[in-house]
């Protein structure tokens, strides 16, 4: 089964696809940790990768998908979990054409919806709690850096809905609730 998991930062990706992880034996594949990996790795994609982030650069999505190619041929695994991929339209054609020509499908897109504003505060009081425990904290866990990210959020991703709602493959579950909650609706839609 390979799942798209889409949804705003702080909504709890990470987390619940490290539950699918857990539970069911799927593989994550996260575009950011792809990315950080292939840069540290000496291969010839991920100089690439290192010269275009090196420069500041936004990471094409040619390469994107060449790193989302190379793990789903040398990783065997009952299902995968697109995390942060795809963002664009261009992307999930692309995405939707590599599957197709690995002879694999796309089984469900979820959503994880939230309320901007309890978002906000959510992770505004969770930097504050880790800056008070003197635990590492992201330097864009903060409202104005997390606000700005939710607007890029949804002017790129929000056309993803409409375009996997009319291939039947969307649906959404309420990110706002607890954890476990939110794990039950996933598995829920997973399991129909």
């Amino acid at each position: 089964m390979n799942i798209i998991l889409l949804g705003p930062p702080g909504a709890g990706k990470g987390t619940q696809a490290q539950f699918l992880v857990e539970e069911r034996g799927m593989v994550q594949l996260s575009t950011g940790d792809m990315l950080r990996e292939a840069k540290s790795s000496g291969t010839e994609m991920g100089k690439k990768v290192a010269e275009v982030m090196d420069r500041g650069e936004l990471v094409t999505d040619e390469i994107v998908i060449g790193l989302i190619r190379e793990k789903l041929e040398t990783t065997d695994a009952p299902g995968y979990i697109f995390d942060g991929f795809p963002r664009t339209l261009k992307q999930a054609d692309a995405l939707g054409d590599l599957l197709d020509e690995m002879g694999r499908k796309l089984d469900a897109v979820i959503e994880l919806r939230v309320d901007d504003e309890a978002l906000v505060g959510r992770i505004v009081n969770r930097a504050e709690q880790a800056r008070a425990a003197g635990q590492p904290v992201r330097a864009d866990d903060n409202e104005e850096s997390l606000r700005t990210r939710l607007a890029a959020y949804y002017k790129m991703t929000s056309p993803l809905v409409g375009y996997y709602y009319a291939k039947g493959m969307y649906d959404r579950v309420e990110g706002m609730r607890e954890m476990d909650e939110v794990r039950a609706q996933i598995a829920e839609k997973l399991d129909l």
